[in-house]
């Protein structure tokens, strides 16, 4: 196995600038700004807040216009705070709990947990390899394992310390999974299709996958240099993110990044490029990255709910094609959507876009 370098050992190694392949291209170095400055600021757009309170709500009034206000943030932002959820905070503490001491552990700890991306073994700890063209590196670490369906998971990669983590990841993976289905139900109907149209689409009960991301992001000394992750938009259906109330995301909205404010006890839930192929761009799926800062290490946990990757054919749903608005997106599998992807930025990478 390759002998990696984590960011967290380069960070407590008491190094005043990072190394080279960390340093972001000149004409995005322009946009990375201070981020508790910037979450400070009041003026300017800010990610929707929507309250689920109402969203099964046996009043059609205001159930409907619960699905109203998740479907406009879904359509012109592709990204908000949720708040009223349903999944307990006690338990979403639980599991950051179980998350934090895991990477609280030495590195050698961790390491027993490491993952092996030339052999195709994905899960466990890792830190981003260098597969782009221009050999750049993010400023974090993580833990990356499937959590749900349960019969679809392997229990020997998740950590064993500390002890509740399986517990409480699997508790909090089955209610988000519950989550899941309450929001791609309320979108079905946003789109005038029947409630469970969305999420038979992606994979349904069995076939859905709930992939999670523990982001380890250490202190950065330069962090005006750096990005935690770059921008990119997701692939999944929907994105739910846990973080541990440090700021750090950042949203590409009209032209402009925002950053993201903590909301105390809301999943930040992002619309991915799944959607946004289903409806046929009426969802959007937003471009988004990571700040990293000086003070503090930033965590956050995000779980991907991904269709399976060869089983079904993504393109735009029948009913979301027209006339006046014909098919945007070719019919890919979600592993072809992957590739077209990754192939689409090693092009834009050897082909610089002219400035």
């Amino acid at each position: 196995m390759v002998e990696v370098e984590r960011v967290e050992s380069l960070a407590k190694s008491g190094i005043k600038s990072i190394p080279t392949e960390y340093i972001r291209p000149k004409e995005e170095l322009e946009s990375i700004n201070d981020v508790f400055q910037e979450e400070k600021k009041e003026d300017g757009p800010q990610v929707p807040t929507i309250d689920l309170q109402n969203i099964e709500s046996e009043d059609e009034t205001i159930r409907e216009k619960c699905i109203e206000d998740l479907k406009k943030a879904a359509m012109d932002w592709g990204v908000m705070h949720l708040i009223n959820h349903g999944i307990p905070v006690e338990l979403m503490e639980r599991m950051k709990k179980a998350g934090e001491e895991f990477f609280g552990l030495p590195v050698e700890e961790k390491e027993k947990y490491a993952n092996d991306q030339a052999k195709g073994k994905i899960q466990g700890y890792g830190s981003k390899l260098a597969n782009n063209a221009s050999g750049q590196l993010e400023w974090e670490d993580y833990f990356f394992h499937l959590v749900y369906p349960e019969d679809k998971r392997d229990l020997s990669l998740w950590p064993k310390i500390p002890s509740d983590y399986i517990e409480a990841t699997s508790e909090y993976a089955k209610c988000l999974r519950s989550l899941a289905t309450k929001i791609f139900k309320a979108l079905s109907i946003g789109l005038c299709l029947s409630p469970d149209h969305l999420e038979k689409e992606v994979g349904g009960l069995e076939e859905l996958l709930l992939q999670m991301k523990i982001n380890y992001y250490p202190k950065c000394p330069q962090p005006e240099l750096a990005l935690g992750v770059e921008a990119h938009t997701d692939v999944s259906a929907l994105t739910f993110i846990l973080h541990n109330m440090v700021p750090g995301l950042q949203l590409f909205y009209e032209g402009k990044w925002v950053i993201a404010k903590c909301v105390p006890d809301s999943i930040v839930m992002h619309i991915g490029d799944t959607l946004e192929i289903l409806s046929n761009g009426k969802f959007k799926s937003i471009l988004h990255r990571g700040l990293v800062n000086t003070e503090k290490v930033r965590i956050s946990w995000a779980v991907f709910c991904e269709p399976p990757k060869d089983k079904i054919v993504l393109k735009p749903l029948p009913e979301m094609v027209s006339v006046e608005t014909p098919s945007k997106f070719p019919p890919r599998t979600f592993a072809q959507h992957i590739e077209h992807k990754l192939f689409r930025n090693k092009q834009e990478e050897l082909v610089p876009e002219k400035k």
